[in-house]
């Protein structure tokens, strides 16, 4: 079985690991209601979609 001859020094480990950090989501306002949205995802507020109605939303009860 191989068994490493030197141990990982802290920086190689920590370039290895420099693309493993956790990134926030990307959020935009949609262009109707000024909501703040994921991209590239429907408004849950107005139902419109890149400035077209997607879909209905009911009044809030």
């Amino acid at each position: 079985m191989a068994v490493p001859k030197r141990r990982t020094s802290k920086s190689r480990k920590g370039t290895r690991r420099a693309h493993d950090a956790i990134t926030l989501p990307d959020v935009m306002h949609c262009s109707r209601c000024k909501t703040p949205i994921e991209r590239h995802s429907i408004c849950p507020e107005c139902g419109y979609y890149r400035g077209k109605p997607v879909m209905t939303v009911e009044e809030g009860i």
